[in-house]
């Protein structure tokens, strides 16, 4: 029987995830359960900063809202954090035990953990100290890993369609190709969706490095056809053949999480793309706008489903899994299946060999629907 329930939300924020924790909270408030939030992630789980949550005070009015009430953290890995001395000298520690410690004092029986897969790479390795965690997938880029959407991803490909639908027209009126990079990190999952929801010509995405030669032809196709203007959509990820990726910037948050932050390929796709075929291209990119703003109705939903089921695993004593949704249905994977390959404590996750996030695979519907209707991913 559990009495006290915790809240985490970490890593980048995603539209939805205040309609997770009130969903959490509702329930947890009508089967008698207390519930608290840690401030910015596992960063306030460490500083044992947290805040009671009340649906008729500070959990009020949370389903249209986006971003978190209670703040996110993308560069906390408590297994492997770097810590500066009194010489000054940066030293990495492992702090997750006071983490467990904190959990424990404060009573909590489930730890309730919002994120992506460097979220619920944490949530595994606490659970292996015996912290009961449940965690549910959160991220734009709907990469984690046995569950078929995310929340937060649907809402992103909105907003990328609508880009695309404002940039139809331009590149119609001035007879130009237009270029839009969209967010992702290593999978395509918006720049495939959005490229077919936006009625997009060419779909550059990081699981198919493509060939500019090929992407040219498609632009010179659609000129012999008398179709004077081309909409080309890039994953932040994408890389040409014998590439690499484009990395805007590394930054220093320590061992343990990506530091590498990804931009800048479609500027190069469109810059090649007018010198090879002297038509003026113009790049957009999107950037920030994709995971703010408030959910869609459908993450709104979906994101009450995933807060309630949880809770549901929580009262039933299901512990160390991740909320899924397969085939139209809820269920639940082991946090174990959902590290896969990755099991050193405290390892990076996303960028790694041993990653195990979702992506974009050649047997997917979406792909190959794309493909049956002439979107050219360059290869």
């Amino acid at each position: 029987m559990i009495k006290k329930v915790a809240i985490l939300t970490n890593g980048g924020d995603a539209p939805g995830l205040n309609a997770v924790i009130r969903a959490i909270v509702k329930v947890a408030e009508r089967n008698n359960v207390e519930c608290y939030g840690f401030i910015e992630g596992y960063k306030g789980l460490l500083e044992n900063n947290y805040v009671k949550l009340d649906s008729n005070t500070n959990a009020a009015g949370l389903l249209h809202r986006g971003g978190t009430i209670i703040g996110a953290s993308n560069s906390t890995n408590v297994f492997n954090l770097p810590v500066k001395e009194a010489d000054g000298q940066v030293v990495y520690k492992d702090l997750s035990d006071n983490c467990v410690e904190n959990l424990r004092n404060l009573g909590i029986d489930c730890l309730f953990t919002l994120g992506g897969d460097g979220t619920q790479k944490s949530a595994r390795d606490l659970s292996l100290k015996g912290v009961h965690v449940i965690g549910v997938p959160k991220t734009i880029d709907n990469d984690v890993a046995h569950t078929d959407v995310t929340f937060g991803f649907n809402t992103a490909v909105e907003v990328a369609t609508d880009a695309l639908d404002r940039l139809h027209t331009t590149a119609a009126s001035h007879h130009r190709i237009m270029v839009l990079e969209v967010m992702g990190r290593y999978a395509g999952w918006i720049a495939l969706e959005s490229a077919i929801a936006g009625g997009a010509d060419v779909c550059l995405i990081p699981e198919i490095p493509y060939d500019m030669d090929k992407v040219i032809d498609k632009i010179k196709e659609r000129q012999d056809m008398g179709k004077g203007f081309s909409i080309v959509v890039v994953s932040e990820g994408a890389k040409p053949l014998n590439g690499d990726i484009v990395v805007k910037r590394k930054l220093n948050d320590g061992q343990g999480v990506d530091n590498i932050r990804l931009g800048g390929i479609g500027d190069i796709v469109a810059k090649e793309i007018e010198e090879r075929t002297g038509i003026a291209t113009r790049n957009t990119t999107l950037g920030y706008v994709q995971r703010g703003g408030s959910p869609i109705p459908y993450d709104r939903v979906l994101s009450t489903k995933f807060g309630s089921k949880a809770m549901e695993l929580a009262l039933n004593g299901t512990f160390n899994v991740l909320v899924t949704y397969n085939n139209g249905k809820l269920s639940y994977a082991t946090l174990e299946d959902v590290v896969g390959r990755n099991k050193k404590i405290g390892a990076a996750s996303g960028s790694t060999a041993e990653t195990n996030i979702r992506k974009v695979t050649p047997d997917d519907e979406n792909l190959k629907v794309a493909r049956s209707i002439g979107i050219c991913f360059g290869d």
